[in-house]
C-alpha cells in the first residue's frame, strides 16, 4: 500500500480545468517535490489530496483510504500545511497547538513536543501572541509546525519556504528529514527549485496542470539542472533541444 497514490486526477472550477489527469505516488520514507510556475496546478493538487477541494475526476488514496469516499478517515493519516490561511487570527500559537492536540487526541506529554517545535522554529517567544499579528514568515513556520505536530503518516507541505528566513528554512528541512526517517511520506510543493532539490529525492514538474516530467531531483541540480527545468517549463531559449 502506498501512503499517497493519485491516478488521473482532474480538478475543474467551472469551465476552468486546473489539473489535467495527474498521476502521482509517494512511498513511505520518501519525499517528492511538486515544482512549477505559479498557476501550474501545484496548490490545487495539494488541496485535493488534503480533501479541501473535491476532485472532478480520478482517484486519490491516502494511506489506502479513498479521499472522496471517506475524507474524514483520510485526514486522520495526514498533516497539511496550506499555501495560504489555515490559522485562526484571534488564537495564539499555543492555542493552535492545544486545539490540534485535542482534535488528534494526542497522548499526555504533547506539551513538551509543542514547546520544542516552537523553540526550533524561533516561535517560543511568540507562543502567547495571537496569529493576527504574525508576519507572513511566522505564519508559514507555525503552519509547518501544525502539519507535523502529530507525526502524520503523510505530510503535505504547500509552499513551506515562502517568505521564511534561513533559520526557518533549516528547521523545515530538518523536520522533513526527521519525518522521512520515521517512515512518513512527504510531499512538498514549492516554486523554489534549489530547496526542492535539497529537501526531496524526486521532483514532479507541473505545467498548465499537467505533469511534464518526473525524475530524481539530482537531474535538476546545478546549472545544467536549472536549464533543463527552464525547458520543461517552456521558458528556456527556443534554439536547440532541451538538455537530456
Amino acid at each position: 500500500m502506498l501512503p499517497v497514490e493519485v491516478k488521473e486526477l482532474v480538478v475543474e472550477f467551472g469551465q476552468v480545468r486546473a489539473v489535467h489527469g495527474v498521476d502521482l505516488s509517494v512511498t513511505a520514507g520518501s519525499a517528492v517535490a511538486l515544482v512549477g510556475r505559479n498557476g501550474a496546478g501545484k496548490s490545487t493538487t495539494m488541496r485535493a489530496l488534503a480533501g479541501t477541494v473535491p476532485p472532478t475526476g480520478g482517484s486519490i488514496r491516502i494511506a489506502g483510504v479513498d479521499v472522496a469516499a471517506d475524507p474524514v478517515d483520510a485526514k486522520k493519516h495526514l498533516g497539511y500545511c496550506p499555501d495560504v490561511g489555515g490559522l485562526i487570527p484571534r488564537a495564539t500559537a499555543w492555542e493552535h497547538l492545544q486545539l490540534s492536540a485535542s482534535i488528534r487526541r494526542m497522548p499526555s506529554g504533547w506539551q513538551d513536543r509543542a514547546t520544542a517545535l516552537l523553540e526550533r522554529f524561533d516561535l517560543g517567544d511568540a507562543a502567547d501572541r495571537i496569529t493576527a499579528g504574525f508576519s507572513h514568515g511566522m505564519g508559514r513556520r507555525l503552519s509547518v509546525i501544525l502539519a507535523a505536530f502529530h507525526d502524520p503518516q503523510v505530510l503535505l507541505l504547500d509552499e513551506p519556504f515562502d517568505g521564511v528566513d534561513p533559520l526557518g528554512v533549516d528547521a523545515t528541512l530538518e523536520l522533513i528529514s526527521e519525518a522521512r526517517l520515521r517512515g512518513s511520506a512527504v510531499l512538498v510543493s514549492t516554486h523554489l527549485l534549489a530547496l526542492a532539490v535539497q529537501s526531496c529525492d524526486e521532483a514532479v514538474v507541473l505545467r498548465g496542470g499537467r505533469v511534464v516530467s518526473s525524475a530524481p531531483t539530482d537531474d535538476l541540480a546545478g546549472d545544467a539542472g536549472a536549464l533543463r527545468y527552464k525547458h520543461l517549463l517552456g521558458t528556456g531559449h527556443a534554439e536547440g533541444p532541451a538538455p537530456p
